[in-house]
């Protein structure tokens, strides 16, 4: 886990293999998460973001072209 990213207001989805930080107060919208993965980030599921349903360079893959750095991925 990395405390620095929840104290800067990351919020964690954690993975067997990676985990996953969002944060929502610097997500401009782009929707790059979305059209990358509807299995990765999911809006109408709860939790949203669910990293354990695609491989872990997928993961790498679509959380590095999110333009806002709102979301952010720490290998296990």
């Amino acid at each position: 886990m990395d405390n620095d990213l929840l104290e800067a207001g990351y919020r964690l989805y954690s993975g067997e293999k990676i985990d996953v930080y969002f944060n929502t107060h610097i997500c401009q919208h782009a929707g790059n998460c979305v059209r990358g993965s509807a299995r990765l980030f999911n809006l109408k599921r709860k939790p949203w973001i669910a990293p354990d349903e695609v491989d872990v360079q997928t993961v790498k893959t679509i959380i590095d072209t999110c333009p806002s750095g709102a979301l952010k991925y720490r290998p296990k």
